[in-house]
């Protein structure tokens, strides 16, 4: 007789996270949205290359090439141990699927959007990180935003083409559109050189949450996407919508250069506290040296202009310099520091939109999003330790 023996698919579970503390300087800081003179400060800072998190992902064979994938990731700040985002334990990531080597994957959670997955590698926040993003990130190109509800398709490379698209549920009662997200992207990579092209809409779901705050049930736990100096007087928009080209190009394996044109769009709506669409243009480029093995340097610009609307007559602009030096002390644990500086020009929206025109301040990357420059230039520089595990 033969003794029937289950079979026991391979299956693997990894625990990883990174830490990311440091210091920083920043000239001119604020509060978003307060008319009070900004001040230097010199702080500890946290999250600024990587930001702090803990995850588990892991991976079942299925048989014939499938295999069952899942990734939960919480971020939290590693100066007080707190959550970076407030009624979320898994705040980065959260999401389960399957994956093929000749059909390509497909996941459904929480996790970032086509148009995030296929344009972040042309973006200059690869080497440059949060100061290196875009002012505000405005064009989302940084890693802050992510989606709930969100079914998310990538394809395997054909021909050094690869397709994704997704979609994020609103879920709101008697509107299937209402609070939803979708977004399509594709790159093409030949050797030494690569493209790509992606759109992504949000649609919000209400028009509260606030004083005049927008919020979509897709978004991070109800927050507006992408609020900044450039954009907070366009909280209370119908739609967003982000559309990037980008390409790459590898001089040598230690020599490479990107660059991004980006075109955002806030979309009023009946209950908006602004009339008009306010489109923002961004172009940047960005260098990657890598002159020795344990060392990394970067150096990036961009240049964003908004539209002439809501009665603006001279439009905002902002100009970015960033510059990032990063030094690994082994495989899991470096240094880096970075610098940054923001000129901000012409006008736009305060809190209340239209008729509220203020002066364009600064704001450097994402990561002074909360408390921006009161003034139109803003400096920042910060040194850190990370340590990968």
């Amino acid at each position: 007789m033969f003794a029937s023996m289950p079979a026991l698919a391979q299956s693997s579970v990894t625990l990883y996270g990174i830490l990311d503390n440091g210091f920083a300087y920043a000239s001119n800081q604020s509060t978003l949205g307060s008319n009070s003179g900004g001040k230097h400060v010199v702080k500890m800072i946290t999250g600024v290359w990587y930001g702090s998190r803990f995850g588990l992902k892991g991976a079942e064979d299925l048989g014939g090439g499938n295999k069952a994938i899942f990734t939960i990731e919480a971020g939290f700040n590693s100066l007080n141990g707190a959550a970076t985002t407030d009624g979320l334990i898994f705040n980065r990531q959260a999401f389960v699927g399957l994956t093929n080597p000749a059909y390509g994957s497909l996941t459904a959670g929480r996790q970032y959007m086509s148009y995030y997955h296929i344009m972040y590698p042309f973006g200059p926040t690869v080497q440059l990180t949060g100061f290196g993003a875009h002012p505000g990130d405005v064009d989302g190109l940084d890693t802050v935003y992510r989606t709930n509800n969100t079914l998310l398709y990538t394809s395997p490379a054909f021909a050094g083409f690869t397709a994704s698209g997704s979609y994020s549920f609103g879920g709101v009662a008697g509107s299937f559109n209402q609070g939803s997200s979708w977004s399509v992207a594709a790159r093409y990579d030949l050797g030494p050189f690569g493209a790509g092209v992606g759109i992504s809409r949000i649609n919000n779901s209400t028009l509260g949450g606030g004083p005049f705050g927008a919020a979509s049930t897709t978004s991070n736990n109800g927050a507006q996407a992408g609020v900044s100096a450039l954009t907070n007087g366009y909280q209370t928009a119908q739609g967003q919508q982000r559309f990037a080209v980008g390409a790459m190009y590898a001089f040598t394996s230690s020599l490479d250069i990107r660059g991004t044109y980006t075109n955002t769009q806030y979309i009023p709506g009946v209950g908006s506290a602004f009339r008009d669409l306010a489109i923002f243009n961004t172009g940047g480029v960005a260098l990657h040296w890598k002159p020795a093995v344990a060392l990394d340097l970067a150096a990036g610009y961009s240049y964003t202009r908004a539209t002439e609307a809501n009665g603006i007559t001279d439009s905002a602009r902002y100009q970015q310099f960033t510059l990032g030096e990063y030094y690994s002390l082994s495989k899991r644990t470096a240094f880096y520091a970075l610098e940054g500086y923001t000129r901000a020009a012409g006008q736009t929206l305060g809190t209340r939109g239209a008729g509220n025109i203020i002066n364009a301040t600064a704001t450097i990357g994402d990561t002074f999003n909360a408390t921006p420059s009161s003034s139109r230039s803003m400096a920042a520089v910060a040194v850190g330790l990370v340590h990968k595990f």
